[in-house]
């Protein structure tokens, strides 16, 4: 029960964007009347629908009550959340689909990758020993599956169309807390070469190098999320919160302190790659805001997750046998002790993404 009890902390909640998604609504108008013709995502578990999934990992949640509300029916499709992720409702907000497909799925067709896919592993991270330690995909392996994708993609429309989606198709990276609440702070190793300064300059590095990688292989416009205000998790409220289950200064100085190293570089990309779009989506201060005023959105829980008591259950913790489950997702900010429930991700794009669309063309 020790190993089982402590393994969620390296499972991933980057918490990232969102943008307010309903089935029936339109996708937005873009600016000069831009088509995007795909949505193309790396990450963590926050922006991955089940490429889990179809690896050897614990990491996952293709059963109940994993996607209780999916699409309007209960289908645990791999996703850390009652039902959408992020990854599906940017698909929707750029007209692109309703929903964004695993790229490991082995029953996607040709359209369904023209139109793009997600190659993020719940659990990966900048650093590659996060990746090794929860045996998922990490940005390296995302990116050789990219490479792959792309090769593909020539195979079906040629040379010149190939290379045409992939310059106007929308990139999104979202990664980076399961560095520091699980490498970083659950790890001897990496607590012994660095400190957080240090270590968040290395996660800033490799952020850097990964983006000039996808530059490489041809993408132009591309959004970062930030990190969020990891000691807010409900499950870092109970491992380090105190009996009044704070939020961990510790984790959110950190979280905070790699936002502004990330945005200095990604400045510095703008000046090296002018004609890219590098789109920055700050997830701290307004995932921040919402967890200080939750009733002003409508939440009224804002330090538990809906599965089980809230305070720990995750990915093969949150299960069909999870007491106390709650029975209206929608009262809830958190669906797991990690992850955000869909209503959240809606709640956030109004105040993440909505503005930056702009900026993506």
């Amino acid at each position: 029960m020790e190993f089982l009890f402590q393994w969620p902390l390296v499972i991933n909640r980057c918490f990232a964007i969102a943008i307010i998604f309903q089935l029936s609504v339109c996708a937005v108008t873009l600016p000069n009347n831009e088509t995007v013709p795909a949505l193309i995502v790396f990450g963590d578990s926050i922006v991955d629908p089940g490429n889990n999934n179809y690896i050897s990992t614990i990491v996952k949640c293709n059963f109940p009550p994993y996607g209780r509300d999916f699409a309007g029916g209960n289908r645990p499709t791999g996703r850390f959340s009652n039902g959408l992720v992020p990854s599906d409702i940017i698909a929707a907000k750029f007209g692109v689909k309703k929903i964004l497909p695993a790229y490991l799925d082995p029953n996607l067709q040709v359209q369904d990758l023209l139109t793009g896919v997600s190659f993020a592993s719940g659990g990966a991270g900048y650093d590659p020993l996060t990746s090794q330690i929860a045996s998922v995909i990490s940005l390296s392996d995302q990116l050789d599956m990219f490479r792959e994708y792309k090769k593909k993609i020539r195979e079906a429309v040629g040379e010149e169309r190939m290379t045409i989606i992939m310059s106007k198709s929308v990139y999104i990276v979202c990664i980076g807390s399961d560095d520091i609440a699980n490498t970083y702070t659950q790890i001897p190793i990496r607590r012994a070469e660095y400190d957080i300064p240090s270590y968040t300059d290395f996660m800033a590095s490799q952020a850097s190098k990964f983006l000039q990688e996808l530059y490489g292989l041809g993408a132009r416009r591309i959004g970062v999320i930030g990190l969020p205000p990891i000691g807010c998790v409900p499950s870092q409220r109970t491992i380090a919160g105190g009996i009044q289950r704070a939020c961990s200064d510790s984790e959110n100085q950190a979280a905070f302190l790699f936002n502004t190293k990330l945005v200095s570089q990604m400045d510095a990309l703008k000046k090296m790659f002018p004609e890219t779009r590098l789109v920055y989506l700050d997830i701290y201060n307004p995932l921040l805001y919402i967890i200080q005023n939750p009733a002003k959105y409508g939440f009224e829980v804002p330090d538990k997750g809906c599965c089980g008591t809230g305070n720990i259950e995750v990915s093969i913790l949150c299960n069909r046998y999870s007491l106390n489950t709650c029975s209206n997702s929608s009262n809830y900010i958190f669906w797991d002790s990690y992850h955000p429930t869909e209503e959240a991700y809606n709640v956030l794009c109004s105040m993440v993404v909505d503005n930056k669309i702009k900026d993506f063309f």
